[in-house]
């Protein structure tokens, strides 16, 4: 590219910029430091993307509809669609913000929450398929937030109630560093294990390609899952019944809008008490948890014996530069 056709932006431009478009929430996490840091099961770096504007990875967040978050139901459609909205709209901004970096002389690329690498499936509906970066990671990076004991982004505005994309580009501009505190408080507060309706959260982990069934309820796997039952049901009544029926309806409404595929269960990030909004907004609706039982309870209590003895699992530790520099784990 030729410098003289490039305005000179400073981060505290392009954050000015982002905010104007819509976002709640905006970092700049250095390109260079994402290839050196490569996340567990995100094989993908920013040059794998491009190899020619991955220098600056500007993460974009937008807070949820806190009227939809305060509904227990983790299968609502109302939050299924109200969250496609907030993604619609995150989208928007990211298309706005690059058409802007290129006006300024800059190309930009958008990675999406929602794009997977179409190449990695392998036939298998139930495979967990991750996005081509871990923005999460990349949230981190940029100065947004740690992760939790589930993996998920928790900041300190909204906690992990924010969906998040991020724009690539090649400007050169100030970036930003990752925070010094970690926020979460690890199984001592333990709420998104509690929760959970899959029982899918593990100690500084969590089974993802279970979690996609409550994540994306009426995504492939459920649709290849209901294709299925019509093909096998020998009896041509029960065979229109099936076609005729609830799981068919879900499926082509999620197909219009995708609500309840590219949107689904956030109990986690519900009624996680970090952030500035839940006390204001939501505390009061989600104190207590009916998902709760005695077995969670004694694995969140054997996960803090297993930390006070020092006996940290490995996903911690291959998570701990994103988890936060916990001082006494």
């Amino acid at each position: 590219m030729v410098s003289a056709f490039q305005s000179p932006l400073t981060a505290a431009v392009i954050k000015a910029k982002a905010r104007e478009f819509g976002v709640d929430l905006v970092g700049i996490a250095d390109g260079a430091v994402l290839e050196e840091n490569t996340p567990p099961d995100f094989p993908k770096k920013p040059s794998d993307i491009t190899e020619h504007d991955a220098g600056r990875v500007i993460i974009l967040g937008k807070r949820y509809a806190s009227g939809t978050t305060r509904i227990k139901r983790w299968d609502e459609r109302h939050k299924y669609y109200n969250d496609e909205l907030t993604l619609t709209m995150l989208e928007e901004a990211s298309l706005n913000l690059v058409y802007w970096l290129e006006d300024e002389g800059y190309p930009g690329i958008i990675i999406p929450p929602t794009h997977v690498d179409p190449w990695a499936y392998q036939n298998d509906p139930d495979e967990h398929l991750t996005t081509l970066l871990s923005l999460n990671h990349a949230a981190v990076e940029a100065g947004l937030g740690t992760l939790g004991l589930n993996l998920q982004l928790l900041t300190p505005e909204f906690g992990p109630r924010v969906m998040l994309t991020a724009v690539m580009c090649s400007v050169d501009c100030e970036t930003d560093s990752p925070m010094t505190e970690a926020l979460c408080k690890g199984p001592e507060c333990g709420r998104c294990l509690s929760t959970c309706p899959g029982d899918v959260v593990g100690h500084w982990t969590r089974d993802w390609a279970a979690c996609d069934r409550y994540r994306s309820p009426h995504g492939f796997a459920q649709l290849t899952d209901h294709l299925e039952n019509i093909f096998d049901e020998s009896d041509s009544d029960k065979k229109l019944d099936l076609v005729r029926s609830e799981e068919s309806f879900n499926l082509w409404q999620s197909i219009l809008r995708g609500s309840g595929v590219v949107t689904g269960c956030r109990r986690c990030q519900d009624v996680c008490p970090v952030g500035e909004d839940y006390a204001r907004l939501l505390e009061d609706a989600l104190h207590v948890i009916p998902e709760d039982t005695p077995d969670k309870q004694a694995r969140l209590t054997a996960m803090v014996d297993a930390e006070s003895n020092q006996n940290m699992p490995a996903e911690f530790s291959a998570n701990r530069r994103w988890i936060g520099p916990v001082d006494d784990k």
